[in-house]
């Protein structure tokens, strides 16, 4: 008995001693970590003392600042946000300085811009501009994030559903960089206060989505003499490879660009505003159906780049709002550094083609009509459709060769000339059509089936039936 109670007090002081020293090697390894994190502490604040009390020339890093002496960083208007040293941002734009020079970039940190419309497009816009050293950015929007908008916006995430778009923008461009100004605005641009918004930076981006706006936007900069770049429409697009920059004067082919365009032009403007935009033609791609009470709301003509279509139905592939804003991006900042693209390239570069199939075509017009018109019921906007996007650049004759001179034509005689009812030939085709379809006094002889046979005339049926399809989106 006397042996068990020996056993089970050695045991009570063996477990007091393991206790006592798990117990002393707590306190030990808390004290020890709290001294670490003083010692951290005042690590940090000597740092940031240090920075504050000095700034470093590129060619002497040691060298103390002179109290009240600016450096020549400031004398250029280059000033690090507080606690983050000048060094560190250089760091941090490095390649953009081994691309745009010392002197480059200096403007481009001095830079500032107003991005209106900060959905899919400005969204991309403001982080890029963010991300390659802009100063001062802008945000004007009177829209609020929704679980829509997650497929293409650059900053939007499920926690900022039921946010203000700007204020998403925001939250990434100052977690990108610690010297950014940025400057939210939760309202819709007007052009009677427009001003207001857009006085004091040196670009302005449109990505807005209403035409109304849109045009006023342009039209005020046009007047005012404020740099100004438009995003035209990126829905219902899916082909990257269309995607260009040029004036709004040679846009190509494109709904919004060319409802703009005429608006701009009835009051004055007609050329000046670069834009980026798409000759790509609406896929076949199903729009969601336009509720009564969204017709209640106000004109279902103010919608975007297709009448009667609110922007939040327009079908949106992602990728594509993105690439607009990257070349938005891109256009400025090179514009800010003093190297412009100067000659962007057009779209196969084409224009003159088109032009020329234009004009022999209302040279064969007017030869059938016996008198000289001065003008056809399509443009060149239209023989840019009927040759790239309907015939695909290539003959209705099997076996659908690419022509050596191409050659737009009246198919059926019995119809006027219209969009659905003209066809790619080569030359000599063109010729035999021609002669084979009208007299010379200008009425008709054959039927073209009759020429060229049933195949012949099921294609330009089909391709009819296509031109209908597209009107239906554009018209």
């Amino acid at each position: 008995m006397s042996s068990l109670n020996l056993q089970s007090h050695k045991a009570q002081l063996v477990g007091t001693a393991i206790a006592a020293s798990a117990a002393t090697a707590g306190l030990i390894h808390a004290y020890s970590t709290y001294k670490k994190h003083v010692r951290r502490r005042k690590l940090d604040e000597e740092i940031r003392r240090s920075i504050s009390a000095h700034d470093f020339d590129e060619s002497d890093h040691l060298k103390p600042r002179l109290s009240g002496v600016p450096t020549e960083r400031e004398l250029a208007g280059i000033h690090p946000g507080p606690g983050y040293d000048e060094d560190l941002i250089r760091e941090q734009l490095a390649r953009n300085y081994a691309f745009f020079r010392e002197e480059g970039m200096s403007k481009i940190r001095k830079g500032g811009v107003v991005v209106v419309g900060c959905g899919g497009v400005g969204s991309w816009a403001a982080v890029m501009l963010a991300r390659s050293g802009v100063a001062k950015i802008r945000l004007v929007d009177f829209d609020y994030v929704t679980l829509s908008s997650l497929n293409r916006h650059a900053t939007a995430m499920l926690s900022d559903v039921g946010t203000p778009k700007v204020s998403c923008i925001e939250k990434t461009l100052k977690k990108v960089s610690r010297r950014i100004e940025v400057d939210s605005r939760v309202e819709l641009w007007r052009k009677e206060d427009g001003g207001t918004l857009l006085e004091g930076y040196d670009w302005v981006i449109d990505a807005i989505d209403n035409i109304q706006t849109k045009v006023d936007l342009l039209k005020y900069c046009h007047d005012n003499g404020i740099k100004v770049f438009s995003s035209m429409g990126a829905g219902a697009k899916c082909d990257p490879t269309r995607i260009q920059i040029s004036d709004i004067s040679f846009t190509m082919y494109d709904p919004l660009a060319r409802a703009v365009r005429r608006r701009l032009r009835l009051q004055g403007v007609t050329s000046g505003i670069p834009v980026v935009y798409s000759t790509e033609v609406p896929g076949d791609v199903k729009l969601l159906p336009l509720p009564e009470e969204e017709f209640q709301k106000g004109s279902v003509k103010e919608l975007g780049v297709f009448d009667d279509f609110r922007v939040r139905i327009l079908p949106v592939l992602g990728p594509l709002p993105s690439i607009f804003g990257l070349n938005i991006a891109t256009y400025i900042l090179c514009e800010l550094a003093g190297k412009p693209i100067l000659n962007p390239l057009p779209i196969k570069n084409r224009k003159k083609l088109y032009e020329r199939l234009y004009r022999d075509l209302l040279q064969r017009e007017c030869k059938i009509a016996g008198v000289q018109l001065n003008r056809l019921p399509i443009d060149e906007d239209d023989v840019n459709l009927i040759f790239e996007d309907v015939y695909r650049g290539r003959s209705v004759i099997p076996p659908h060769d690419v022509p050596t001179r191409p050659t737009l034509i009246r198919w059926d005689p019995a119809k006027p000339l219209g969009v659905d009812n003209c066809v790619v030939f080569d030359y000599s085709d063109a010729e035999k059509h021609l002669k084979a379809c009208w007299n010379v006094n200008g009425s008709a002889v054959s039927r073209p089936e009759d020429v060229w046979g049933s195949e012949v005339l099921s294609v330009v049926q089909r391709r009819a039936e296509e031109i209908r399809k597209i009107r239906d989106w554009i018209l």
